[in-house]
């Protein structure tokens, strides 16, 4: 596998042109702020930007932590890479990424002020300080249980292998947690509700008796579900309940951008179908 490093100092817009930069150097992955990705989707990591202070995702970009070095590391071996980006904000920080990722060095260096002119770069800063704006270079579908931030913008485009023009690539604005100017809170009473939308559309299941959320305890990002239901008799209990579990999911981290880490179902009773 080869690397290319791509430089430039934060909040100069390097995310926004990384699809443009990875496609003229034939570069079929990206790393960018703790995140592996290829194409359209996340394979592994965490985002800096999802932690709640800059020391922290300074730490998340450079794979501090062995776990999440570890897993990035698997997923580089087996996802067929051959040339991958890597964005920093220095020439150290990729030297530090690479050591942690066991990466060989960077066949080539690509520094921001070759690519954007001043005026483009300058717009960047004033998005960033004033804005809080950071852009990802990944649908924002595909981002949202990664990130608990707040979601500015949401752009819709399929990363091909065809050149794109950059104003057309796949990107998602987001405001991360240590930047953002206010909260936005979603009541659980909201998550019941979707919850039971959901529910009343799976087949066999007769009705919701209870729904309760919480976060977890070891102060992780991500919420735990649990659901207690009425099941019609004679339906299979571990496909309703499975189909069920994936829905819940599914939807509540497209829908709200939490990190949904468990969804446990509880078969109440059977209920027989009315004639």
């Amino acid at each position: 596998m080869e690397v290319v490093a791509f430089v430039g100092p934060s909040g100069t817009g390097k995310s926004h042109h990384a699809i443009g930069v990875a496609f003229d150097n034939r570069c079929d992955a990206i790393i960018d702020d703790g995140l592996l990705i290829k194409g359209t989707k996340i394979l592994a990591g965490t985002s800096a930007k999802n932690e709640d202070n800059r020391i922290q995702a300074v730490k998340r970009a450079i794979f501090t932590s062995d776990e999440h070095a570890q897993v990035v590391r698997e997923a580089l071996a087996v996802s067929n890479i051959h040339r991958l980006l890597i964005i920093a904000t220095s020439d150290n920080m990729i030297n530090k990424i690479v050591g942690r990722l066991q990466l060989p060095k960077p066949v080539k260096t690509v520094y921001i002020n070759e690519i954007a002119s001043k005026a483009e770069i300058k717009k960047a800063r004033y998005s960033r300080l004033h804005d809080g704006k950071h852009i990802v270079p990944v649908p924002s579908v595909e981002l949202k249980p990664h990130f608990t931030g707040y979601f500015a913008n949401l752009p819709y485009n399929i990363f091909s292998s065809q050149r794109k023009q950059e104003k057309e690539a796949d990107r998602s604005i987001v405001r991360p947690s240590f930047s953002f100017y206010g909260n936005l809170l979603i009541a659980d009473s909201a998550i019941e509700d979707i919850i039971s939308i959901i529910a009343g559309k799976i087949e066999g299941v007769q009705k919701v008796t209870g729904i309760k959320v919480r976060r977890r305890s070891d102060n992780s990002k991500g919420i735990v579900i649990s659901i207690e239901i009425i099941i019609y008799y004679g339906e299979k209990l571990f496909a309703v309940t499975k189909q069920l579990q994936s829905k819940v999911k599914e939807k509540i981290e497209y829908m709200t951008a939490m990190q949904v880490k468990n969804v446990n179902v509880s078969i109440r009773s059977l209920a027989l179908k009315k004639k």
